[in-house]
């Protein structure tokens, strides 16, 4: 029997135009700007004509460690959010923009799938509205202007050496971690050394993804570090005096953008920063929109919850003075079973002994989420081989923790399979009352933050700072910046700073390597492990698949 592919199922299903969808969720005719017949921009403005409207309910939804291919967190979220309004309550998804780098790569796009979809997904997974190239540009265009003051007599003293700004690209390019530029004689620019990021890792990404207004971002912008001069005194875009050009090639790009589901569910794709260097979060202007213009609104963060989810809810909810009801856990039966010591290549067999070993990882993951505060829902997303015995397991240690579990088969059945989801989702909101708390106080030392995180989150002994990074916190200190969030840079595999080791580990520290200051996202940077802000593509990239046909309709695209 042929399992049709994402792109299949996307092509069939018929898609309103985007006014209705607009009208759907009371867009005023200019408050939206069409970009194609499925896709809009949504005008800020609309946050000021909603400014006393009563937000929504806020879910979460956020998963175990997953394994390289994801656990279907988009899906189960698109999913959701179909089912909330079967079920009659007004929803709008928020979602995160995919990066061509994982789209290319090995983990495929982030627009769902099966009959969990947002579409034209072939849109969303490639060039969207053009948001992520236009944070490429700003970003590389930034670059261009630090080499050009330097090359022009370098009136801000920046010491070429302490350059920290890095260019971008939207795409895994290992080749290009490491390189220099600037060679060629004198009339090409100073030599020096420089690297990539890929986009989404870039602080204009994040930037971008936290600022309330395009006002808000002109400030953030013209507070990002790109150096220091040699006595370490940091120089900043508004030395530059560049802010307002990098507004300029953003103004478009800030707009949020409304796309559906394929069953017609409105949702807000906006931002893409990845959780495993990044924060991982869509825009909070997109967060706030949906949170207007839905009685509920379902949002996702990247990988677990000891990235996405303890992002969002330290750096991104407090920033945003957002206030989440519910997180929902996604797991599945295969991470389990790798968690709990099966190898990858025998994840569709059944193996009752891994999953009972592996199940210790969605257990810490849920008391992450009641440290935080929140109440919760385990979603467990079916997959085609997990057996009877396999989902019972499941279900049967959920009861016993007295947790709320639901068997979520949205994949296969769009929202009707995300209908008891859906309910048990509203009973938790209605039932259960949210004490939504940071992990910690930003006045506390950046010691101490680091070290809450990876002790209450990834059940860590403590942290050990390289000679570099406590160098780093030093200066960090004396510039002012030490009342800061943190934004953990780690691996999404495992609990700790090792992706080797899964389920859940004990007896280990975190290794903090290096501390980077985004001053304009407003957050500090903590480097652990190995983890890299330019990823390489695999053996067999999913771009082998990819091609068009002769009526210039893509194939291959998941």
């Amino acid at each position: 029997m042929h399992v049709p592919t994402d792109i299949e199922i996307a092509s069939q299903v018929k898609k309103k135009p985007i006014k209705d969808i607009a009208a759907l969720i009371g867009l005023q005719e200019e408050e939206w700007e069409p970009y194609g017949k499925y896709k809009a921009k949504i005008n800020l403005s609309v946050l000021d004509r909603y400014k006393e409207q009563p937000d929504g309910n806020l879910i979460l939804v956020t998963s175990i460690n997953p394994t390289p291919a994801g656990e279907g967190k988009s899906t189960v979220t698109v999913g959701l959010g179909q089912a909330m309004n079967q079920l009659g309550h007004r929803t709008v998804v928020a979602l995160r923009e995919p990066s061509l780098g994982p789209t290319m790569g090995l983990k495929g796009g982030a627009s769902g799938g099966g009959y969990a979809q947002v579409v034209p997904m072939e849109d969303i997974n490639l060039h969207f509205t053009g948001d992520i190239h236009a944070i490429t540009a700003a970003n590389n265009a930034l670059a261009a202007f630090i080499d050009n003051h330097i090359y022009q007599g370098n009136e801000c003293h920046i010491d070429v050496r302490r350059i920290v700004w890095k260019r971008v690209m939207d795409l895994n390019d290992r080749a290009l971690r490491n390189v220099v530029v600037g060679l060629g004689g004198i009339k090409q620019g100073v030599p020096r050394e420089d690297g990539f990021n890929i986009t989404v890792a870039s602080e204009i990404m994040a930037i971008f993804c936290l600022a309330s207004d395009l006002a808000d971002m002109r400030r953030r912008l013209s507070r990002i570090v790109v150096g220091y001069q040699t006595d370490e005194t940091p120089v900043t875009v508004a030395d530059l005096g560049v802010e307002g050009a990098l507004t300029l090639l953003l103004k478009e790009a800030i707009m949020p953008n409304l796309v559906q589901t394929l069953e017609n569910t409105p949702a807000i794709i906006h931002g893409g920063p990845f959780a495993n260097i990044a924060h991982g979060c869509n825009s909070l202007l997109a967060t706030k929109m949906a949170s207007k213009l839905g009685d509920y609104v379902v949002t996702e963060a990247g990988f677990g919850a000891d990235l996405g989810a303890e992002k969002f809810l330290n750096i991104k909810a407090r920033m945003g003075e957002l206030d989440p009801k519910a997180v929902v856990i996604v797991a599945t039966v295969r991470a389990l079973k790798m968690h709990g010591g099966a190898e990858k290549a025998n994840l569709k067999e059944e193996n009752l002994v891994a999953l009972r070993e592996g199940i210790k990882n969605l257990k810490k993951h849920m008391e992450t989420i009641e440290a935080f505060g929140l109440p919760f829902v385990i979603a467990l997303n079916r997959f085609v081989h997990d057996t009877d015995e396999e989902i019972n397991f499941v279900q049967s240690w959920c009861k016993e923790q007295g947790v709320e579990v639901s068997l979520t088969e949205v994949w296969e059945k769009g929202g009707n399979g995300g209908l008891d989801l859906a309910e048990k989702a509203v009973q938790t909101i209605q039932n259960k009352q949210a004490k939504f708390m940071p992990l910690y106080e930003l006045e506390e030392t950046i010691e101490n933050k680091i070290n809450r995180i990876a002790q209450q989150v990834y059940g860590a002994n403590g942290v050990h700072f390289t000679p570099q990074a406590k160098e780093q916190i030093k200066q960090m200190e004396a510039n002012g910046w030490a009342n800061l969030p943190i934004c953990m840079a780690k691996t999404q595999y495992s609990l700790s700073d090792d992706p080797k080791r899964l389920g859940r580990p004990e007896t280990f520290d975190i290794t903090v390597r290096e501390l980077r200051p985004s001053i304009g996202a407003g957050f500090l940077v903590a480097l652990t492990g190995d983890v890299l802000t330019m990823p390489g593509l695999p053996k067999e990239p999913a771009a082998l698949k990819m091609d068009v046909n002769e009526n210039g309709d893509a194939v291959g695209l998941f």
